[in-house]
């Protein structure tokens, strides 16, 4: 039988954030898990620079508070800055689950080894996201060509070159955001984004991102009891 679970989400920015509060929040608030989606204290310069020190400190503020809450992060990886533990162990070439099991290992080891007294060996989930939100827009090639007002042939290229929307590639001009942004110009995160990634619907994106899908399998099996592991 599942319990209620409250979860503190620490973001890298509004984008995020309106993520989790309009489309993640309702999905899993039906299965007793209730999210609250928070940036970071000091959001990091455009282009990501999202430094570990920073999340470590808001992870450990939250931890603090709230004794039977769990604390998580969506952060991605190339935003994160180099002082991020496990940047090192990547290895060439890396898959997309490889990458955010390398980076999500990291991560715990190193909050642990500061903040395991406040319970963050139970109580903190750690998520890499491989590439920028606009990753999970690619989950549904019918639903993101009519919102950009193109050929869904068009989308079905760039899925067919990447393999799968985890895995299209992060460059200045191939980013997922900047893919979006060359085939529509008025593109806005926070605002067509949040509206497309309405649309397609958690379920979906779960079916085609399976890093993403991960994240959720965990925060699920903690509502339906079964207790996190170091």
């Amino acid at each position: 039988m599942s319990k209620q679970i409250a979860v503190t989400v620490i973001v890298e920015g509004p984008t995020e954030q309106r993520f989790i509060k309009d489309v993640l929040a309702p999905y899993l608030g039906a299965r007793g898990i209730f999210m609250t989606p928070i940036v970071l204290s000091k959001p990091g310069q455009k282009g990501g620079d999202v430094r570990f020190v920073r999340a470590k400190n808001d992870i450990g503020r939250h931890l603090k508070q709230r004794k039977d809450a769990y604390v998580s992060l969506l952060v991605d990886y190339y935003g994160i800055g180099l002082d991020w533990p496990g940047l090192e162990s990547v290895a060439k070439g890396a898959s997309p689950r490889e990458i955010a099991a390398t980076i999500c290992t990291a991560t715990q080891l190193a909050v642990d080894a500061e903040l395991a007294e406040h319970g963050s060996d139970r109580r903190f989930v750690p998520h890499i996201s491989v590439h920028e939100f606009e990753a999970l827009l690619f989950s549904d090639v019918t639903i993101l060509a009519d919102a950009l007002h193109v050929d869904p042939q068009t989308i079905e290229a760039i899925i067919e070159e990447c393999g799968e929307p985890e895995r299209i590639d992060n460059s200045p001009v191939t980013a997922p955001s900047k893919r979006i942004e060359q085939l529509y110009g008025r593109f806005k995160k926070t605002g067509n984004g949040i509206y497309i990634a309405g649309k397609i619907g958690v379920e979906k994106m779960r079916e085609q991102c399976p890093v993403f899908d991960g994240w959720l399998i965990r925060l699920e099996a903690l509502a339906e009891g079964v207790e996190k592991h170091p």
